[in-house]
């Protein structure tokens, strides 16, 4: 099976604004988190597909339990992370 991060993992482009306004709150927050650029990963992009009904819907942010949420707040973010 997969290995579990304890970290939450951001499947993002460089050109996103959601993506760079959410990557700012978490930093801000100090929530660490692992950023996919899904242009560079194909297998990421394909991942963002398959959990956005075959759309590349950024930011999808996979989290430590496995759940997937798409362009969360940062109030979801920390909840789901139980901050």
């Amino acid at each position: 099976g997969e290995l579990m991060s304890d970290k939450v993992t951001m499947y993002s482009t460089t050109w996103c604004g959601y993506c760079q306004r959410l990557k700012a709150q978490m930093g801000r927050e100090g929530i660490e988190y692992t950023e996919v650029d899904i242009e560079l990963d194909p297998t990421a992009a394909d991942f963002v597909m398959g959990v956005n009904g075959g759309n590349a819907v950024v930011p999808t942010l996979v989290f430590p339990d496995g759940s997937t949420r798409t362009n969360p707040s940062i109030g979801e973010v920390k909840s789901l992370l139980g901050l």
